[in-house]
């Protein structure tokens, strides 16, 4: 069963390469509010020491179609999460008040559009380099088995088949991501 191990670790390694690629597209701005658009944003928090994920600091909500409200559990973090809000390259303008931050979230302009679309074929394909460096372990993996004695030459060429057929449905996955994220940026 070395074969079969070696190709659920394959799989898993391409799976993760889409979820990273899918967490990658939920901060492109649709126009619409969205807490996964700042909720894995790093937050350096000078009282603690340390970096944070913003969700671990606030509760994120979008009270209005677009405004995302950002409430922290701890109040003297607000300079922090308003500080990484304006380094990112989210291009939004926080608004403290007091005791909480709202994230008016600006309509899209077409140029703007046509910039994310860009940005995010960039981040599929990225995937795609992932997804094949994860094939490249696996046809590495059944070469190694073949020559370790573990698998024979017909065993090795039918795992390398798996491991393309694999490689082939998460490239198609990531191409129907892409052509969703795709639809979304550029709907009005």
């Amino acid at each position: 069963m070395p074969a079969q191990n070696a190709l659920k670790e394959t799989e898993t390694a391409m799976k993760k390469s889409v979820e990273y690629m899918n967490q990658e597209f939920a901060s492109i701005r649709t126009g619409k509010a969205s807490p996964a658009l700042v909720e894995n944003l790093d937050v350096h928090v000078a009282s603690y020491g340390s970096n944070m994920k913003l969700k671990g600091l606030a509760v994120i909500t979008t009270p209005e179609a677009r405004m995302i409200m950002i409430q922290p559990f701890d109040p003297s973090t607000l300079k922090d999460i308003e500080k990484a809000i304006n380094e990112s390259k989210l291009g939004l303008n926080p608004i403290p008040d007091g005791r909480s931050i709202r994230l008016p979230i600006p309509e899209l302009t077409e140029e703007r559009r046509k910039e994310l679309v860009k940005t995010i074929k960039a981040m599929a394909e990225e995937g795609r380099v992932r997804i094949r460096a994860c094939r490249k372990d696996g046809m590495d993996a059944a070469k190694k088995m073949k020559a370790d004695g573990e698998l024979t030459e017909d065993q090795m060429h039918d795992m390398e088949k798996q491991v393309q057929s694999l490689t082939d449905k998460y490239v198609k996955e990531i191409d129907v991501h892409v052509g969703e994220k795709e639809k979304e940026i550029m709907t009005v």
